[in-house]
């Protein structure tokens, strides 16, 4: 019983820190989106931050699972690659959460959030890599420095996270984030 009212409290507050954001939310309006007491939320969780902080755990074991299962899905690196791109940006939307605890400056003074966004980089930076070794242990790519080429194509979805993030025509971010991979897969240079 008790497992279930705290899974009660984390999916209500999943919606109300999505809805109005960390810091405008507060444990009366978790409360009451979860049908409990106050009192009821203090004896699972500490404080806001902590439910927070399950929350962003939660969303970032779902984006894990789904960016595996998109790219075990695919048969070429090359695929596997793109499909980590497109689920990537997709999922990020999608967790709003997430997506807060990343960009927002204001979040910079809780240490679960710097070890989030230091533990999640450094996620990508292993998936990409990997991704990166099995593309040339296949003869797909032609990578100089892996750690260069993984740290270089992260810093460059982060960079276009809050565009692509706040295009609604997802069909349209599809198209650019093909044209990235394009870029990428071929370079610019004419041969």
């Amino acid at each position: 019983m008790d497992k279930n009212i705290k899974e009660i409290i984390i999916n209500a507050a999943r919606s109300v820190f999505a809805k109005f954001g960390f810091n405008k939310t507060t444990m009366n309006e978790i409360a009451k989106a979860a049908r409990k007491a106050k009192s009821s939320l203090y004896h699972y969780f500490s404080s806001k931050e902590d439910i927070f902080e399950e929350v962003i755990k939660r969303e970032t074991e779902v984006l894990k699972i789904e960016l595996m299962k998109a790219i075990n899905s695919k048969n070429t690196t090359k695929e596997k690659l793109k499909a980590y791109v497109v689920t990537r940006m997709k999922i990020i939307h999608d967790l709003a959460n997430f997506y807060s605890a990343l960009k927002d400056e204001y979040l910079d003074n809780y240490s679960f959030i710097e070890k989030l966004r230091k533990d999640y980089f450094e996620f990508e930076i292993e998936l990409i890599k990997t991704l990166l070794r099995e593309g040339i242990s296949d003869g797909e790519f032609v990578v100089k420095d892996l750690d260069v080429t993984s740290f270089a194509i992260v810093t460059a979805l982060k960079g276009l996270e809050y565009p692509w993030i706040a295009e609604s025509n997802f069909v349209k971010t599809k198209k650019n984030i093909d044209n990235l991979l394009e870029v990428l897969f071929f370079g610019l240079v004419k041969r």
